[in-house]
């Protein structure tokens, strides 16, 4: 929001066409004792009512997106102000895009669960291609792969989307990425899936909510898909592995219900079922979201609980990325999905203690789903 206000009108300025409008609305709900406004913004220096604030806020962020307008709330140099711009027009993808690219993941991930059930990595060291589309193998496929995996990622954007529904922002249903079973050595048929909200998070209670409601989730889902798929595990034998062949890292939860789980002893490897694969990889997911940075769902909650402090912890997660099996992706997150958090609306009023204790079970999940070094090729 700006701070100079040199090109800003005083109240008794010529008002534009709006203005009166704006003024009764606000006036309602927040007495302002001064006013500014150019062509673009109108700031009103409100009086703040803390026990209604979260009340009457959202009574005037409702009635001013029904007239095309956004208000936000900024406490700035020991003043509360209300900030009104025009609401920006997004137009909405039809729902046909979300469907096909579900398909189109549903096929990728099948696909991908058949070449691992006949045992290879990728698509291009099978001796007959023809072998993939076999009953059999698609089945399995299907059954012990694609469908746990896509259990959890779609239950991970379902919780973003209904608790956006919840709160009364405008959300897109979920975007999945399907990625064909064609890199080299490693493959699990999708990039994840993301939902795209038309409005901009109104408070940091629904702003926290929309970020933890999907790794929770999908969090719930990973952790029974996890324990299946290693009661169909078996340690795997002794004995120096094979060029080019992939050695999972272990998180501490997976880690520990490895061992639990099959009784052996700390460090011994497994042989994988499909099952505890695709439950690996959506561990994996719940951790990648929840870190601090950007527009991920940890980006939302650190911002939600830190305010603009959010920053410094994704930096530290970043840094962290970089000297672990993560450079790559730190590296995306620096360049393309930026460090800072974006503000809620309404960005003054706190996090209340249901929300404060989410906020430190969020990190313990993400420090025991996280995995330093996910893939390594001998």
């Amino acid at each position: 929001m700006p701070n100079d206000w040199s090109s800003y009108h005083q109240v008794d300025s010529e008002p534009r066409s709006d203005l009166e409008l704006l003024k009764s609305e606000v006036g309602q709900r927040f007495p302002f004792y001064d006013m500014k406004y150019n062509a673009h913004t109108m700031a009103f220096f409100c009086r703040i009512d803390e026990d209604a604030l979260d009340e009457n806020f959202d009574s005037l962020r409702l009635s001013l997106s029904d007239k095309g307008y956004i208000p936000m709330l900024r406490y700035v140099k020991g003043e509360h102000i209300i900030y009104v711009i025009r609401k920006s027009k997004k137009k909405e993808k039809p729902v046909w895009i979300n469907i096909s690219l579900l398909i189109a993941t549903i096929i990728t991930t099948s696909l991908t669960g058949s070449i691992l059930h006949m045992g290879y990595n990728d698509i291009w060291n099978i001796p007959r291609i023809i072998d993939v589309f076999m009953p059999e193998n698609l089945f399995n496929g299907i059954l012990l792969f694609a469908f746990p995996l896509m259990s959890i990622l779609f239950i991970h954007e379902m919780g973003h989307y209904f608790t956006s529904k919840k709160h009364g922002i405008a959300t897109s249903l979920p975007f999945f990425i399907p990625i064909p079973p064609v890199m080299p050595s490693f493959n699990i048929g999708t990039f994840g899936a993301l939902i795209s909200s038309r409005d901009p998070m109104p408070n940091r209670k629904a702003l926290f909510d929309v970020g933890i409601s999907g790794p929770i989730a999908g969090f719930i889902v990973a952790v029974p898909v996890t324990v299946i798929g290693l009661m169909l595990s078996q340690p795997a034998p002794l004995m120096e592995p094979a060029a080019g062949e992939i050695i999972l890292g272990g998180s501490i939860l997976f880690t520990y219900l490895s061992t639990y789980i099959l009784n052996i002893p700390l460090g011994t490897p497994i042989d994988l079922s499909l099952i505890a694969f695709a439950g690996w990889v959506g561990l994996l997911i719940t951790s990648i979201n929840l870190l601090p940075a950007g527009q991920l769902d940890g980006g939302h909650i650190f911002r939600a609980f830190l305010g603009e402090k959010q920053k410094w912890a994704g930096w530290i997660a970043v840094m962290i990325m970089i000297f672990t099996g993560w450079f790559f992706f730190a590296i995306i997150i620096m360049f393309m999905m930026g460090m800072q958090h974006p503000p809620p609306l309404n960005d003054a009023t706190p996090l209340d203690m249901r929300r404060k204790l989410l906020f430190f079970i969020a990190i313990i999940i993400l420090i025991v789903c996280y995995i330093p070094y996910p893939i390594n090729i001998v």
